[in-house]
């Protein structure tokens, strides 16, 4: 694996571990405002966030490449409102979705085919993603003014759990 690919990984680790910074942050914004089960969604997103830079980690070290971790900047901690929350997280999953097609590119230059196919997983897990967060945000913006539904979907999320695919 040439040092580029290396280095790009070691950066998208590194933005998997921000992101769960990030995801934490949306969290605590909502513990804040009393809204536990949207705060308990945000939680099991970082600790995939985290799943997935660990992935990575585990890539770097079984290919014989030393993983290197980077300090995390601070996140967005104030939001106007959970919706808002969810925009910027969709958001930011867009921006991690461009971010693996990139190191997908450079895999594809190198003709890096185990990295290829190592990031195959990553990109489906993005379409999933981006998925989740834009019917996420489409639900929040027809209830808005229907209290009970929001809080349908607080309480809903409070039961939402991660747990790492089989095999990983």
């Amino acid at each position: 694996m040439k040092d580029t690919l290396v280095e790009a990984l070691n950066e998208q680790m590194n933005f998997e571990f921000y992101s769960a910074h990030v995801y934490l942050a949306m969290a605590a914004y909502c513990s804040g405002e009393s809204l536990d089960g949207f705060a308990n969604f945000f939680i099991v997103q970082a600790e995939e966030e985290r799943f997935h830079a660990m992935k990575i980690y585990k890539f770097l070290n079984d290919r014989g490449k030393r993983a290197k971790l980077d300090a995390l900047g601070a996140p967005k901690n104030d939001y106007n409102s959970i919706l808002e929350a969810f925009e910027d997280g969709y958001h930011h999953e867009q921006v991690n979705t461009q971010r693996f097609y990139k190191l997908s590119d450079l895999a594809w230059n190198d003709r890096e085919h185990a990295t290829i196919g190592f990031l195959k997983w990553f990109i489906d897990e993005q379409v999933e993603e981006e998925a989740l967060f834009d019917n996420i945000i489409q639900k929040l913006k027809r209830i808005e003014k229907d209290s009970n539904a929001f809080y349908s979907m607080d309480e809903a999320f409070a039961a939402r759990s991660f747990t790492p695919p089989a095999g990983e």
